[in-house]
């Protein structure tokens, strides 16, 4: 059954008495933003004056603005800060609002600049926290993402966007092993911020959460250290928490025939506003340290298939050697085991699909029913259709890797990350256009 409001366009919502509270933030904001960007040296955390969307900007500062969102394609930076958000509107047009502040905030933290003025009005609060003052941009990026949740929630069409739901945005499902702890997965929307400094990450997170007060409530957050994989073939391929070299196979940004078969979303997509977008299918990998470390070396390279020093496969000498999974030993059985992690990980079993990983380790203390570490690795994963590609490869991991007796699969995320922001625009601007 239709009405007046499901006739008219989502974007032309008449918005609630919240969405009006949303705007007067948003005033406020933005006379903070204007006041910030027309001054000359003045309230910044770092020097220059580039823009956010300036392909000629200083070094440390990632253009904003493009075909596709930054920190996909990006060279990994060292440090990641991730939040998944719930909202707490209704309707369309507070969405649209809530995007449109997000945007503009982060256009000036990714330049290296304040959301607001840092030390206005004695008697109101800051319009930016303050922790990033002095500090460079850091290369920082602000990727965002939105949930299943976000179009349909427990069956309802929560907020008149369903039809423009992409098409693989469904959730995962059950996978083998899985022990998903429920406050820790899900979330309506996600933002990622990636930095090479620690600070300006969380400032980024922090600002976008107070932002949203009354429209959108942090559901949880990871903080994430040391790159796990190289997303540039500028980059070494770093080591996770386990002291092996990780992901020395995944897909560069420079392999831009790759990229478009196995990142970006095409043609294939019958929702146009998302083409140029990705998926990201967000994992909270606990690690097993303890027994990891009491286990002989050769079963630690026998359960990942590779050299723990030099990085290279089982079957060669030097990390990027060609994974040969047929060689045989003297004993007659393959080289690489059958229950090997890069053998059941390799496109050659998968129907030739891959990932571009872009993951990070993690430690959150001690785990007090056991006295042991809780640290692991945070995998990031972004795809063309998470069902075809990571689902798929994962079930067969889930049944078969000899690492499942390291790791516990505890926390889950899917996200539709939508195309590039133009300049002027906002995140997300086609999901509310004809």
């Amino acid at each position: 059954m239709a009405d007046d409001q499901h006739d008219r366009p989502a974007a032309e919502a008449s918005p609630s008495p919240a969405a009006g509270g949303l705007t007067r933030r948003r005033a406020l904001l933005g006379g903070g933003i204007l006041g910030v960007a027309a001054a000359t040296g003045v309230g910044g955390y770092a020097a220059g004056k580039a823009s956010a969307d300036d392909h000629t900007a200083p070094a440390g500062i990632v253009p904003f603005h493009g075909p596709h969102q930054a920190g996909i394609a990006t060279p990994a930076q060292d440090r990641l800060v991730f939040g998944a958000f719930d909202l707490q509107i209704e309707t369309a047009a507070e969405l649209r609002e809530l995007l449109r502040e997000w945007t503009r905030a982060a256009e000036l933290m990714t330049a290296g600049r304040p959301t607001g003025t840092v030390a206005g009005h004695p008697e109101v609060p800051p319009e930016d926290t303050g922790e990033a003052e002095g500090l460079p941009a850091a290369q920082l990026t602000i990727t965002f993402g939105f949930g299943p949740s976000l179009f349909e929630l427990d069956g309802r069409d929560r907020l008149g966007l369903r039809a423009k739901r992409p098409r693989a945005l469904r959730p995962l499902g059950p996978l083998p092993g899985d022990e998903l702890d429920p406050a820790r997965s899900g979330g309506d929307l996600c933002v990622q911020a990636c930095a090479n400094d620690p600070q300006v990450a969380f400032h980024a997170i922090r600002n976008l959460a107070r932002i949203a007060r009354g429209s959108a409530v942090l559901r949880w957050t990871q903080l994430g250290f040391g790159r796990t994989s190289s997303t540039s073939r500028s980059q070494a391929t770093p080591r996770n928490l386990m002291g092996f070299k990780d992901g020395t196979n995944n897909i560069r940004a420079e392999d831009t025939d790759k990229m478009r078969r196995f990142v970006w979303v095409g043609r294939e997509e019958p929702q146009a506003w998302f083409r140029g977008g990705s998926y990201l299918v967000a994992r909270r990998i606990r690690m097993f340290i303890e027994s990891w470390d009491r286990d002989r070396l050769s079963d630690q390279e026998a359960v990942i298939g590779r050299d723990k020093v030099s990085g290279a496969p089982l079957t060669g000498e030097r990390e990027f050697d060609e994974v040969d999974l047929d060689i045989k030993g003297s004993d007659g059985l393959t080289v690489i085991p059958p229950d090997a992690h890069i053998r059941l990980a390799a496109p050659k079993i998968n129907d030739g699909q891959s990932i571009l990983r872009r993951g990070y380790s993690f430690t959150d203390g001690i785990d007090a029913r056991t006295g042991q570490l809780d640290a692991g690795l945070f995998f990031l994963a972004y795809q063309q259709d998470p069902h075809r590609q990571f689902v798929a490869i994962q079930r067969k991991l889930g049944v078969g890797d000899a690492l499942n007796e390291y790791i516990k699969h505890v926390g889950s995320g899917l996200f539709a990350i939508p195309p590039g922001i133009r300049r002027g625009g906002y995140v997300g601007q086609g999901l509310f256009e004809r």
